[in-house]
């Protein structure tokens, strides 16, 4: 494929106008708080846009579109649920992070538990965030770009592509902070919007926008969203519980998509940022997942699903829609790639040499943590193109991520809601949980002598380190003080709740996200 003069004209006004950003707000990030929280002066819609951005990645794209050709609809689960799991985020977790000021999750969690809870927690998500999701984001969307530009070079230029993409991403992260990578965020949410979008139309053009001809060659299950028990691709039974407790993390605890509503100027522009957030991630089931799952009427000899996405960009898109997509394409990867750099900073910075070298200045803190976005930028570049020759390992990594987090949602969810659970005790929970989990990898998808959908083993890890979390609780005794602010206590819930104005209420646009949800749900049932 030769990619037209009007498509690389779209795709470099995408970078120019992203470099005028980091240009723009590096002149104005002077301090840590200000690269790391943007100065905690961020209003609901930068949020709510930088939550969906940050979310879809180039995985996202090209993963969502071949389990959707190859398996059908259900994998919509993981977008929709976010919005219900934002909505729970909103309601009883913003508060404690609002009011307490923290500046990273593993910081809340010190303050309910110790520090050693803290730092447990904050190399588990710097590890995840490099080696899995920036990693993986540069990877990912490096092989469809060498595929677009350079069809028959076999990834030769893997290593090109990782490197321009991370260099690019690091450099305005770095200079901007959170404030750049938000700002760039919305740019590229509307863009990846507005390609997807394009990309549903055109293939439903194929069908004259007849919703018969589009699913004619659809085999009827993969219209579903819910599956049977026994279902290899998504039980519902994990449906309901696993991908929950899953998405928790994900949403709440996962320091580079929170980082957004830790730096909202106040707990309502938070909540109706998470709102917002929740509401833009029911667009993915009608403008990424059904478009892809029709194209199996247009495509049906693809036998590598992850070839769909490449296959629909470089078999459909006429001249301008082609650089509109791969601008697109582009934006996952930079809102991918900033954010977890930016965050990865922000857990080294603030969780291990703050709390050692507390007299540092805010200049200082600010200079050790640009430092570090080009050290985890320089870690992620020379990790990603070594993937393709690793693909055992890096599925091994993936597939982990259900039993390394659940122990963690765990611990949190008992910790905020039972004031009982000892701060000691969140340590050791967490790693007998761990332990119980390695053992249960290692049956499971290692060996296979157990098999059980890691949808489902969430559910049992999660119930197992909140039972251990008790128990050693109740060892330890009762003798301990909380901090204030850090549980749930009825006697402040409708403080801690309060609502703002008819259209910032935040319960009203609760029920509203939720009423949506359902209905969709219904309707692809």
């Amino acid at each position: 494929m030769s990619i037209h003069p009007i498509d690389i004209g779209l795709i470099v006004g995408y970078f120019a106008i992203v470099i005028g950003i980091g240009v723009y707000v590096s002149r104005q990030t002077k301090s840590g708080d200000d690269l790391f929280l943007a100065g905690r002066a961020l209003g609901f819609g930068v949020i709510g846009f930088s939550l969906f951005a940050s979310n879809i990645s180039a995985q996202t794209l090209i993963g969502l579109a071949g389990d959707a050709y190859a398996t059908g609809i259900a994998v919509s689960a993981y977008e929709w649920m976010a919005g219900l799991i934002l909505v729970f985020t909103a309601i009883f977790v913003l508060p404690f992070y609002i009011r307490t000021r923290i500046s990273t999750v593993p910081e809340f969690l010190a303050k309910r538990y110790d520090d050693r809870v803290r730092l447990y927690l904050s190399c588990i998500t710097i590890f995840l965030s490099i080696v899995v999701d920036m990693a993986g984001g540069l990877y990912a969307g490096s092989l469809v770009l060498d595929k677009l530009f350079f069809p028959d070079s076999g990834g030769q230029h893997l290593f090109w592509f990782c490197l321009g993409l991370g260099l690019f991403a690091g450099i305005y992260t770095a200079a901007g902070g959170l404030k750049a990578v938000v700002l760039t965020d919305v740019l590229q949410a509307v863009i990846l919007i507005v390609g997807s979008a394009a990309m549903g139309l055109i293939i439903f053009d194929r069908f004259d926008w007849s919703w018969a001809k589009a699913t004619e060659a659809v085999p009827p299950e993969h219209l579903s969203i819910i599956r049977p028990a026994d279902d290899d691709v998504l039980p519902w039974p994990g449906l309901l519980l696993g991908v929950p407790l899953i998405g928790f993390y994900y949403w709440t605890m996962n320091q580079y998509i929170i980082q957004r509503a830790l730096g909202a100027r106040d707990l309502q522009a938070a909540r109706s940022g998470a709102m917002l957030g929740g509401a833009l991630k029911l667009l993915p089931l009608f403008i990424m997942i059904l478009p892809a799952a029709f194209a199996i009427s247009l495509f049906p000899d693809i036998e590598n699903k992850d070839q769909v996405f490449p296959t629909m960009v470089t078999e459909l898109l006429p001249v301008g829609a082609v650089g509109l997509v791969m601008a697109g394409l582009i934006a996952a990867i930079m809102s991918s790639v900033d954010s977890t750099l930016n965050s990865a900073s922000t857990l080294v910075t603030l969780d291990f040499i703050k709390p050692r070298r507390p007299h540092l200045t805010p200049e200082q803190t600010a200079r050790i943590g640009r430092i570090c976005t080009f050290v985890f930028m320089a870690i992620a570049i020379a990790w990603a193109p070594q993937i393709k020759d690793f693909p055992g390992l890096w599925n091994y990594i993936q597939s982990a991520f259900a039993y390394i987090t659940t122990p963690l949602v765990a611990i949190f969810l008992v910790g905020i809601f039972w004031k009982g659970a000892h701060p000691k005790a969140g340590f050791w929970a967490l790693a007998l949980g761990h332990g119980s989990s390695a053992i249960l990898f290692v049956l499971g998808p290692v060996s296979g002598v157990i098999d059980v959908h890691f949808t489902i083993m969430a559910i049992v890890l999660t119930a197992w380190t909140a039972v251990l979390l008790v128990l050693v609780s109740w060892a330890m005794g009762r003798d301990f003080t909380l901090p204030q602010h850090i549980t749930w206590p009825p006697d402040e819930r409708s403080k801690q709740m309060r609502p703002g104005g008819i259209l910032t209420d935040y319960r009203l646009q609760a029920g509203v996200l939720v009423l949506l949800t359902v209905l969709m749900v219904l309707a692809f049932w």
